[in-house]
């Protein structure tokens, strides 16, 4: 099973172009195989601290970190994306987190937990005991009145980008309906009963399911189940100025523009296990494209040496350049990433199986590949399981997309013709960043040939996902990005393509709601066979594509970054999909 992170992915990233190296290609597929190893849960000795030491680090000093995309939120409760996911390792805490050796072998462990979890009942109880000195940025401590605010405020109606696993399950109900459970929260002074959650002490929580939740350590370990301060806690504001628990705390943030991360003083490295703490502070600029933070990486003079991104990778154009320069590529790190991209055709505006046809056989998902890098940026993609996942075939492409990648607008003509729809207006809502202007025109262009009539209708990169995620939203089709959350395909077609998750900021782009789908989705998610599961989750998303044909696959993920040459402790991280910044260091 592959171990991957949250990705709801504003993963929107670039890389390479030109041919692909031989070795390199087969280095990847076999760290994309390995990334299908079923990460271990770790005891109470696993679990901790302090972080095993990086080699030859030492603390103090400023890292720069260069980011294209500003944070849209800061609340752990609505962070579902991937920029915001590497941030949430320098600020936030779980129960549980991922810990990673220095061979990059991961373990998942308690991170404000004594242990990984200690079930019970056939894995429908799991108990779980906090650890001792354990501090909010502001001195107070962490208890599990903390813990019990932080799940029950997912039920409110203004926490709807944030993942939705636990609430699922602790309610019982695989769609939107876990809301009425708590519907405003814990904020009218009611609470989930103690049948369900229990805290009966400031250092115990147990969660109890009706159904055996064997991965509830690896959801827990996502950011978006990261504590929430019940006295600091602002409702909707909270997204904006978070109180924090990490190694380090936001001393300012200025949307779009900067952030400046300090120390946290009352952070107890003895009490974590997954996270070391050597820079004095982080400053963040928003606002910096790939080619601009790849330029000034590539050059590694004054400021540069002591920068890194989070995020950005290597721009398409660069990679030749970057490929024949020795020294630079000491300063790399790349790997496989668990994202797939998506076209997404909204299914409640092209209700007709015929026109969503069309769109399949003409889409042309070479540009999109090229826009990011070409065959070392992106592998094109047949299905919607990454290679990195469980379940993954290779070689499924019932739309011949791998065949004929530039699209085969003749057949979707001829298909559009015999509809009756040829001349169909397709409001087409797409991301205003360089890749997204460079690809966007092609596919615009062959989608017209097929007898189309497009409609581009630009997206901001900041609140992308936000408008996508309307239910109301005003486009036919759109791009999106998912990885897996933990390593489950159950992570990906239960949130994608279950018609019951539909709502405001749900991860179902395509509002797929398909009763014979939902149906199996609820019958496989009861396998407890992980090898079993695999395969059948696989079969579901080949139905999602060949039968409803709601959502189109395009490519999978790779990355490549750059980092300052004084930057140490540089290490690509499969789970998070980029570079790991819990380990980084200034060497001088």
């Amino acid at each position: 099973m592959a171990a991957v992170l949250a990705a709801g992915a504003l993963v929107l990233s670039g890389c390479s172009s030109g041919s692909e190296d031989t070795d390199s290609a087969q280095d990847e597929k076999d760290k994309a195989q390995k990334q299908q190893a079923q990460i271990p849960f770790g005891d109470a000795e696993a679990s901790t601290g302090p972080a095993a030491e990086v080699k030859g680090a030492q603390e103090g000093g400023t890292i720069n970190v260069m980011q294209r995309d500003s944070y849209a939120h800061l609340d752990p409760g609505q962070i579902y994306v991937s920029d915001e996911g590497s941030l949430s390792r320098l600020i936030h805490r779980g129960l549980t987190g991922y810990k990673t050796d220095a061979n990059v072998k991961q373990t998942i462990v308690g991170d404000l937990a004594t242990d990984s979890g200690k079930p019970s009942d056939g894995g429908r109880t799991w108990t779980y005991t906090l650890k001792d000195n354990i501090k909010w940025a502001d001195g107070t401590d962490i208890t599990s009145k903390d813990v019990r605010h932080t799940f029950e405020r997912q039920f409110a109606e203004f926490i709807n980008d944030g993942p939705v696993f636990i609430q699922q399950w602790l309610a019982n109900t695989p769609g939107t309906e876990y809301r009425e459970m708590l519907p405003e929260g814990p904020y009218n002074g009611d609470h989930l009963p103690d049948s369900v959650l229990e805290t009966p002490d400031d250092k115990t929580i147990v969660f109890k399911f009706k159904e055996p939740k064997p991965d509830l350590p690896y959801a827990l370990a996502m950011p978006g189940y990261s504590m929430v301060s019940e006295a600091k806690d602002t409702k909707e504001k909270y997204d904006k100025d978070p109180m924090t628990a990490g190694p380090y705390k936001i001393e300012s943030f200025k949307t779009g523009k900067s952030m400046t991360l300090v120390r946290n003083e009352h952070w107890d490295p003895a009490t974590d296990a997954t996270r070391n703490a050597y820079p004095d502070k982080y400053e963040i600029t928003f606002n910096i494209q790939y080619e601009t933070s790849t330029e000034r990486l590539m050059a590694d003079q004054g400021a540069n040496k002591n920068s890194v991104s989070f995020n950005n990778q290597v721009d398409a154009a660069t990679v030749p350049k970057l490929n024949k320069d020795p020294e630079a590529q000491k300063r790399k790190a790349a790997g496989y990433q668990p994202y797939v991209s998506q076209m997404a055709i909204n299914m409640d505006r092209v209700k007709n199986k015929k026109v969503r046809e069309a769109i399949a056989y003409a889409l042309p998902i070479q540009p999109y590949q090229q826009a990011y890098g070409g065959p070392q940026g992106m592998e094109l993609a047949g299905g919607l399981i990454s290679p990195t996942v469980s379940g993954y075939e290779d070689g499924f492409d019932p739309f011949g997309k791998l065949e004929k990648p530039l699209g085969d607008p003749a057949k979707a003509k001829k298909i559009l013709e015999e509809a009756g729809e040829t001349g169909y207006k397709l409001t087409w809502g797409y991301i205003n960043t360089p890749e997204g202007q460079n690809y966007s025109p092609t596919m615009e262009d062959t989608l017209e040939e097929a007898g189309f009539d497009v409609q581009r209708k630009e997206i901001s990169a900041e609140t992308y996902y936000d408008e996508i995620g309307l239910v109301d939203n005003k486009f036919d089709m759109y791009v999106s990005a998912w990885g897996a959350d933990w390593p489950s395909a159950s992570t990906v077609v239960p949130p994608l393509y279950d018609g019951r998750q539909i709502q405001d900021g749900s991860s179902n782009y395509s509002h797929t709601n398909d009763d014979f789908l939902n149906k199996e989705i609820d019958r496989v998610q009861k396998i407890a066979d992980p090898a079993k599961a695999a395969k059948e989750w696989n079969k579901l998303s080949q139905y999602v594509v060949k039968d409803l044909i709601s959502n189109i696959p395009m490519t999978y993920y790779k990355q490549i970054q750059l980092h300052g040459s004084n930057v140490g402790g540089v290490q690509y991280d499969d789970v998070i999909g980029a570079l790991d910044p819990r380990k980084l260091y200034l060497k001088q």
